[in-house]
């Protein structure tokens, strides 16, 4: 290509190119334009000797510029790359402050930890978090760590109470207790302790149908209508029946019977079968605890054991009114709906079943006897029955029914 032919304007048009590149060499130029070096060479040479008598005419100022522009660029483009490289640095390590807790309280630690090295401002800008918010957070540490150490204290406390309750209470009922215990504390504050350090009551699980009716068998009129509530003590209860399942396959039964005034368990009966005489024994059960139920009344599902002439006969006997609720409607004896559901959750402690009868007879014991005497009840102001009995001192006259 050394001995084509270039037209002159080619030949303008090439030193042209290489006087607007600011750091472009000749070699460059001539490479893109698949012409000799030497040969551009000269043409610049020739066209430095028309524009300055023979000497070559240094590139324009702004061409100089131009390169230092060029320069300073390239400096920027490399601070930009090692601000980028040092945030990456700075996320990685501020990965290991979010595995848990408060995910801005974090933040705010992890800028205290390295502002020595990468400075507040630039450590903010990162995290996305205001300079003002990290110099308040750094202010009240004092506060914050006062209220730290009471919040541990009021765990422990807390934590008693729990172990105490078999892991049950929730924050009403550990609040009550805190307060018997003289103790002025939020409910709130106690759930928001409960929650900070994972203390957590049981919660319900999804009931299951063991009502088996007899529609052949004669019904009873509902007197209770949904209002699971008494004047007084012995005036009106509620009945029903639940399993308990043990091991593999087998299952216990547990009869109750309670009082719609007190929520007590006036009376209770286990057995390994749910024949009439299950429900019977519970009936007398509450006789003894009562001394005398004439009068009162008794609400149950229409289970076969209820709608039994049996359990009519012993209803009669004791002076007691059945009453029934709609068939199909667990909502008609949703106390006692609620009271079986309690009690598996808070004995069975989320396990699929007892290990043996024996297990089963003994838990059933202690929880059914520390409903009465020790847990306690959000419809009684926080106390268990017996304590809620005793208070509003209950005499004869108010343990009988009225006729």
């Amino acid at each position: 290509m050394v001995n084509k032919h270039y037209p002159p304007e080619f030949k303008a048009e090439a030193v042209a190119l290489y006087r607007s590149r600011p750091g472009a060499t000749i070699a460059s130029i001539a490479d893109d334009l698949g012409v000799n070096r030497e040969t551009l060479r000269s043409w610049v040479r020739l066209d430095d000797e028309r524009r300055g008598g023979g000497a070559r005419t240094p590139r324009p100022a702004v061409a100089g510029g131009e390169a230092a522009s060029v320069e300073q660029e390239n400096a920027e483009l490399r601070r930009r790359v090692r601000e980028l490289e040092e945030e990456r640095d700075i996320l990685r390590k501020a990965a290991r402050y979010f595995a848990g807790g408060d995910a801005l309280v974090n933040r705010f630690q992890f800028v205290a930890d390295h502002q020595a090295r990468y400075g507040v401002k630039r450590l903010c800008q990162i995290l996305n978090i205001a300079r003002s918010s990290f110099y308040y957070w750094k202010a009240t540490a004092g506060s914050r760590t006062a209220r730290d150490a009471a919040d541990a204290a009021l765990a422990a406390r807390i934590r008693l109470v729990h172990a105490r309750h078999d892991g049950t209470y929730g924050a009403p009922r550990v609040t009550a207790e805190l307060h018997d215990r003289g103790e002025r504390v939020n409910h709130k504050k106690v759930a928001r302790v409960m929650r900070r350090y994972r203390i957590q009551g049981l919660r319900l699980r999804r009931r299951v149908q063991t009502t088996i009716a007899d529609p052949a068998a004669q019904k009873a009129p509902d007197l209770i209508g949904r209002d699971f509530t008494a004047e007084a003590v012995n005036q009106r209860y509620v009945g029903d029946i639940t399993y308990l399942p043990v091991g593999e396959r087998g299952f216990l039964y547990l009869a109750t019977v309670i009082d719609l005034h007190s929520r007590r368990l006036a009376g209770w009966a286990i057995a390994d079968h749910m024949r009439t005489d299950l429900v019977i024994d519970a009936l007398h059960a509450t006789q003894r605890t009562r001394g005398s139920l004439h009068g009162a009344i008794m609400h149950t599902d229409h289970g076969a054991q209820y709608t039994s002439n049996a359990f009519a006969a012993a209803c009669t006997t004791a002076g007691v009114r059945q009453s029934m609720s709609k068939i199909g409607s667990s909502a008609d004896n949703a106390l006692a709906e609620a009271f079986n559901a309690t009690f598996k959750r808070e004995t069975l402690q989320g396990r699929r079943a007892f290990t043996d009868e024996r297990e089963a007879r003994l838990a059933s014991f202690r929880w059914l006897h520390r409903y009465n005497t020790v847990r306690r009840h959000s419809g009684l102001g926080q106390q268990s029955p017996i304590t809620y009995e005793n208070r509003i001192r209950t005499t004869p006259a108010m343990l009988a029914p009225a006729a």
